[in-house]
């Protein structure tokens, strides 16, 4: 498959980047991933050995289309959980162990 990545074009296969990531140990990290065999590895990782080109040349965007149209599983940044801010009366009562009141 052709893809572009970082404004150049490159002939990727599914088998082509099993081989390139063979032997390598997945980098801890905790935003967009790609599983490749059984390895949960960085997109950012990914990139970089199946370019060679340097992280910040590319977005993770780019490999994540790339990976997905060649059938591996990617998942995306985690989405954010909203946080309720308590009020000042909300947190007194929660420290004296009172209900709150409505």
């Amino acid at each position: 498959m052709r893809c572009v990545i970082a404004r150049f074009p490159f002939d990727l296969t599914k088998n082509g980047v099993l081989e390139a990531m063979k032997g390598i140990k997945p980098e801890p990290g905790s935003g967009a991933s790609v599983i490749i065999g059984r390895r949960l590895y960085p997109v950012k990782q990914v990139g970089q050995v199946i370019t060679r080109q340097d992280r910040r040349d590319f977005s993770a965007a780019e490999v994540l289309r790339a990976m997905a149209q060649l059938g591996f599983t990617c998942r995306d940044l985690p989405t954010a959980v909203p946080v309720h801010n308590l009020t000042s009366l909300e947190q007194a009562s929660a420290m004296l162990g009172a209900p709150v009141p409505a």
